[in-house]
């Protein structure tokens, strides 16, 4: 039985100038025409209950027919979870909800079952794509990095989702809930999620003498670059070698540190709109190119960093090496126990990229298991589930969970998580944890976390993006290597590779 292959999506490189930019199904030539009119838009619908009952036919093919009913005595039926691994460590918050959801079999006849994949986002990006593709592995759920979301709908590998797979949709931040869409449509919701943030150390500021030491209530690039220059010039610590570091090896990271300084350089930047059509030109991609090569330029940035990934850049921070660091939210608890006091946390200068993933439906599971995995997503995703999540030390994707005014919400579904938040979440030991507090009046979560997530840029919306951002990766390579062209001529190249990529 052979699966049925995602869209091509790919141009024909073979084209005119016009061929070469061809549109999707049912879209007019221009951002304002109007959807669902003329003959594209009945070729699209025929298409679509033709793809419908090839899909259907595939299914049957797979499955025998009908599902069967369960023996007497038999074992419950299970919902299988693909995921990424969880930073929170074994047993951690999400194998803990899933044990909470399992603990109701009572109540909805099913268990869940996580399986987590091995490997860099890339690798398990390609791993869902291959088993969802060739039908290899029988996934009900899966946990999608929230650039995804439009290249699996787009390829029919996950399902739209009703009402049902969703508790109280309004609580969710908007800018977070605006990644579960695509074409109209909810296709996922999301489960955690994540956004750039900035680490210092506030010791190193103490001993330069500089005129901040509590940075908290936000700076601008300038700011932090002139409390660089007073640390390299006033103190230099034992091993301290540059400002700051980040994450510019040749894999996401480095498309994460684009966007945002694009964003950053550029008001209302976006490389695409909400249908994946190409929005950005040459002039701003300058614009943002020249912030990110200032912002990267020595003396200012480490210069391992146009190396490094999340490990390395972590790593050169806790040695010392830095007093500056961008990193994600889940490092916030290593890096206090480390540094304790000494340790300080605050929003990005500029523009921070969403990150996350969000739970999806595959379009593989039978009728009857896809009405209980969305069950179970509800229930993943619900404000409870995502109070958990939060004191587990992922950011939470619901408003709600960032009302408690000690920035330690009530926990009920994972009991691990209950506990004092100085009690670690395995029990091995009393593990210190993060406080929520950094700075007198100031709360980690609802001051620094929450408005970073509310005020976060989006990667480009395409299911192309594997290809765009390979793009980007490769094209802003000039900027680190020998040579160094300008920005113009960087940017130009990037403007000129994403315009044959992606419809405009």
């Amino acid at each position: 039985m052979t699966a049925r292959p995602p869209r091509d999506t790919r141009r024909d490189r073979g084209a005119g100038p016009e061929g070469d930019r061809r549109r999707r199904p049912g879209r007019g030539p221009g951002k304002g025409a109007a959807r669902g009119a003329g003959t594209g838009s009945a070729a699209r619908r025929l298409r679509a209950a033709a793809l419908s009952l090839l899909s259907l036919a595939v299914l049957a093919s797979c499955t025998g027919g009908p599902a069967r009913e369960q023996p007497p005595g038999a074992d419950p039926p299970r919902i299988v979870v693909a995921s990424g691994q969880d930073v929170t460590g074994k047993n951690g918050i999400r194998q803990q909800l899933i044990d909470a959801w399992n603990a109701r079999e009572g109540e909805h006849g099913y268990r869940a079952r996580l399986v987590e994949l091995p490997g860099s986002a890339d690798q398990q990006r390609s791993q869902l794509l291959g088993a969802l593709q060739s039908g290899s592995a029988e996934y009900d759920v899966v946990n999608l990095d929230v650039t995804w979301v439009p290249e699996f709908a787009e390829a029919g590998l996950i399902r739209p989702l009703t009402g049902a797979a969703v508790k109280e949709p309004g609580d969710i931040i908007r800018s977070v809930d605006a990644t579960s869409f695509w074409d109209g449509k909810r296709y996922a919701v999301p489960f955690n999620s994540d956004v750039g943030l900035l680490y210092y150390r506030r010791d190193h500021l103490r001993d330069a003498g500089a005129s901040r030491t509590d940075l908290s209530g936000g700076l601008t690039w300038d700011e932090l670059r002139g409390l660089i220059e007073a640390v390299n010039d006033r103190s230099r610590p034992p091993g301290h070698e540059d400002g700051w570091t980040t994450q510019l090896a040749a894999y996401e990271g480095r498309t994460v540190n684009a966007v945002e300084a694009f964003a950053s350089a550029v008001e209302d930047f976006a490389l695409t709109d909400e249908e994946g059509r190409y929005t950005a030109d040459a002039a701003q991609l300058t614009a943002g190119v020249t912030e990110l090569r200032e912002r990267t330029s020595p003396p200012y940035m480490l210069a391992e960093a146009s190396d490094s990934r999340e490990a390395e850049s972590l790593s050169a921070f806790a040695e010392g090496r830095t007093t500056f660091l961008r990193h994600w939210p889940y490092v916030y608890p290593v890096l206090y126990e480390r540094f304790k006091e000494d340790l300080g946390v605050a929003r990005l200068p500029g523009k921070a990229v969403l990150g996350g993933q969000n739970l999806a439906v595959t379009s593989a599971a039978s009728a009857q298991r896809a009405a209980k995995a969305a069950e179970l997503i509800a229930f993943l995703t619900d404000p409870d589930s995502e109070r958990c999540l939060l004191r587990a030390g992922f950011a939470a994707t619901r408003t709600s969970a960032y009302q408690d005014p000690d920035g330690s919400p009530e926990c009920r579904h994972a009991s691990a998580y209950t506990a004092s938040p100085s009690v670690s979440p395995t029990g091995e030991s009393a593990e210190v944890k993060a406080p929520d507090r950094v700075a007198d009046g100031v709360s980690y979560s609802r001051h620094i976390l929450f408005p970073a997530l509310r005020a976060a840029v989006q990667r480009p919306r395409t299911p192309l993006y594997g290809a765009v951002t390979q793009t980007l990766i490769t094209e802003l390579d000039a900027l680190y290597g020998p040579g160094r062209p300008g920005a113009g001529e960087v940017a130009n190249r990037i403007d000129e590779a994403l315009r044959r990529l992606l419809p405009d």
